[in-house]
């Protein structure tokens, strides 16, 4: 399959980057600055996605699968300035979905014209329970992202355009371990029956299978990969 993923360069992306292309996929990654073979673009620029959409057609001529992994996790406290609190809001929810919204919308075109294809959407527990009193805007970002996700597999599926999310929970990655390591990590265990955060090995196996093998009936689900810190 040909597949556009964003947020290749690290974390969650880059299991999946790595863990898709061992499968024999034809893999377009993207990141901010680049590298790696990957494309650049900033979600923050609102003519990044159609750029990024573009570069990737023209590497693999038709694109089967998009995944929007791509996101920011910046905290602003309700205590901010007007200006600080509004700017965190534009920012977060222009990048963690606006962005995706436009690579979705770039996607069903695109596949409408193609046979049809799959959309994989990477949200978060904290769509569902919420975040810290610092990210509530993070929260409903991705809150929304799910709600994307089901209407998107709701007014497509006849035209053979699937759409799923994953919801991760904490997640160990090389931008966590320090964290885990120290005091805040204990916390985190505790509120985990598994007794372990996730890995980014486990989040990239849930979304290979969404954008490559899950059954068209399963098209709108949405996986949860939290140890049972949040069961729904």
């Amino acid at each position: 399959m040909n597949i556009l993923l964003t947020g290749a360069s690290r974390g969650i992306g880059a299991a999946t980057y790595d863990l898709l292309r061992s499968r024999g996929h034809n893999v377009v990654g993207h990141s901010t600055n680049g590298g790696r073979d990957l494309i650049a673009g900033d979600l923050a620029d609102p003519a990044a996605p159609r750029k990024i959409w573009e570069a990737a057609v023209a590497r693999l001529g038709r694109i089967d699968a998009l995944i929007n992994n791509a996101g920011i996790y910046e905290a602003i406290a309700e205590t901010a300035s007007d200006g600080d609190w509004q700017a965190a809001w534009t920012r977060t929810l222009t990048i963690n979905l606006t962005a995706a919204a436009d690579l979705c919308r770039l996607a069903v075109h695109h596949f409408k014209a193609n046979g049809g294809g799959r959309i994989v959407n990477v949200s978060s527990r904290a769509g569902f329970r919420g975040d810290s009193p610092q990210h509530w805007h993070y929260a409903a970002s991705k809150s929304a992202m799910l709600g994307m996700t089901r209407t998107i597999a709701r007014a497509y599926a006849a035209e053979g355009i699937l759409a799923f999310a994953v919801a991760p929970g904490f997640t160990v990655s090389e931008m966590t371990e320090e964290y885990l390591s120290g005091r805040g990590g204990a916390a985190i265990l505790a509120d985990i029956p598994l007794g372990r955060v996730t890995s980014t090995t486990e989040v990239a196996e849930a979304i290979r299978w969404l954008a490559t093998e899950a059954p068209a009936a399963s098209t709108g689900s949405v996986i949860d990969l939290n140890g049972a810190s949040y069961v729904r």
